[in-house]
């Protein structure tokens, strides 16, 4: 999982929510807004978890949203564990999804003008 920024023809700035399932690699969902805490993304993730089920193991960056109480409670409450934080110069530790975040950033995002995103409820 990590976190991509874009921004609107009018440079209102949004990020998205990138997940991937590493051993076969297939993308599990993206989510879009201009604010992502915590408690949206461990509801994502439950959103996610109805149709794929709950992982073991999460690998994600050493980013607030993923070292905050929010999160480390939502993964322990579903038994999932956290492998090691990845390390802020170290992206080749998280390889699929750095490598889908530029094949993202190169086919999507850089290839369309989006319309100012609304503020959606967290």
């Amino acid at each position: 999982m990590d976190f991509m920024e874009d921004s609107s023809r009018n440079q209102r700035r949004f990020r998205t929510f990138n997940v991937i399932d590493d051993f076969n690699r297939e993308v599990l969902g993206i989510d879009i807004a201009v604010s992502l805490p915590a408690g949206r993304i461990t509801r994502y993730l439950d959103k996610l978890a109805k149709y794929h089920g709950y992982p073991l193991k999460i690998r994600v960056d050493n980013e607030p949203e993923f070292t905050g109480n929010t999160f480390t409670y939502w993964a322990k409450s579903h038994g999932i564990t956290t492998e090691e934080y990845i390390n802020p110069s170290s992206s080749y530790q998280n390889g699929y999804i750095k490598r889908f975040n530029r094949w993202y950033r190169t086919e999507v995002l850089d290839l369309y003008l989006f319309n100012n995103p609304h503020k959606q409820g967290t």
